[in-house]
């Protein structure tokens, strides 16, 4: 058997209808993928016009990619940085103070390699509180951190993270323990 690519179908897949997809996609592109605007209040607006569920005290960086604003769900006081992708096939949800970092991506969707059409496949992912996504690191469509996780920079994620875990590699693997100092 071999990949053949002409019998790939993915009707049943239904993100939103054509004309709100393409406004968003023409939104996206003057408000958030570039670099002139780093008003997180406008960013929030158009978030929340697209169905996006906001809590207060978000920041997004510019040059943000996010696919479908009605896929998302943004507690209190998060942060998304510059270039972070939240390629949301299905539901994003970030709980509250959770931090998304400089060039990560949520990735919700892939394909079935077991397959000749190589299928779509997608899953929801969710970060729940004080998470952290380090810059440049990325979350595979199903996977949840846990409340407090972190994983470091540059790391890959295929599986759910524990609480209060660090992981760090490809695939990711803990190495400690979060704890939390005071001064």
């Amino acid at each position: 058997m071999k990949t053949d690519l002409s019998t790939y179908n993915n009707d049943w897949y239904q993100p939103g209808s054509k004309v709100k997809r393409l406004l968003w996609y023409m939104v996206s592109i003057i408000f958030f993928e570039s670099a002139w605007n780093v008003s997180s209040a406008l960013k929030v607006f158009w978030l929340r016009r697209f169905g996006a569920t906001l809590g207060k005290g978000v920041v997004i960086k510019p040059k943000v990619t996010i696919k479908y604003p009605w896929k998302l769900k943004i507690g209190n006081h998060c942060w998304i940085g510059e270039k972070a992708w939240i390629d949301n096939l299905d539901q994003v949800t970030l709980e509250d103070h959770v931090c998304i970092s400089q060039g990560a991506l949520l990735l919700c969707g892939n394909h079935n390699y077991k397959t000749t059409s190589f299928d779509l496949i997608v899953a929801p992912i969710i970060l729940r509180e004080g998470s952290w996504v380090g810059a440049k690191a990325s979350v595979a469509p199903g996977v949840r951190l846990h409340s407090h996780a972190v994983l470091t920079m540059g790391s890959v994620a295929t599986k759910d993270l524990e609480a209060y875990g660090i992981y760090s590699g490809n695939p990711a693997k803990k190495i400690k323990m979060r704890t939390f100092t005071s001064y």
